[in-house]
């Protein structure tokens, strides 16, 4: 599951989809209702790989909590989060993420993460399959490219010294002193 190019923009609700980068911003499409807008430097950006929950031991990143609640109640997680109780979303958040930290995390983070799986799910974004088969398919491909990269890499080298030898050969040359008139 990657979710570097999903993108949570401070002040604009739902998430973000980032479609091109350049020029000082970012092109991001919203997952709410398809617009594509231009976010800047100056917005605050935050990709939902880097966003973990706080628990009482190690922070837990997003997609393991993604994964938790996919384990635990399904592709629909059967309530709406901005109409549950206090309660209600304790006890949801308490069955996917028991260790979760009390103290630093709140009800409004609860919503949030409730609402982007949903959101993610629903425009099937999010990938459920065991990431050790993913690693297993890509490292041969992987190792072939080091090795095609390594080869072509080493006969590259070889040239480049001798220009610069051949480059330095004449400024030894001019060093010599000048004759006398």
């Amino acid at each position: 599951m990657d979710l570097s190019k999903v993108v949570a923009i401070s002040g604009k609700p739902g998430l973000f989809l980032v479609t091109t980068n350049g020029g000082g911003k970012l092109i991001v499409e919203s997952l709410l209702d398809g617009k594509r807008i231009p976010a800047f430097a100056n917005d605050k950006i935050s990709s939902l790989e880097e966003i973990s929950i706080f628990t009482t031991g190690e922070d837990k990143p997003l997609k393991e909590v993604f994964m938790s609640i996919h384990e635990k109640l399904g592709d629909n997680i059967g309530f709406d989060p901005k109409k549950a109780s206090p309660v209600e979303l304790k006890e949801k958040f308490m069955l996917v993420l028991p260790d979760y930290d009390e103290d630093a995390v709140y009800q409004s983070d609860m919503k949030k993460v409730f609402q982007w799986y949903q959101l993610l799910n629903d425009k099937k974004i999010l990938d459920f399959t065991p990431e050790k088969e993913e690693k297993a398919e890509e490292a041969p491909a992987e190792k072939k490219a080091v090795k095609k990269e390594t080869k072509k890499a080493a006969p590259k080298a070889a040239p480049k010294e001798k220009s610069v030898k051949a480059a330095a050969a004449p400024a030894t040359k001019s060093t010599k002193k000048p004759k006398k008139v």
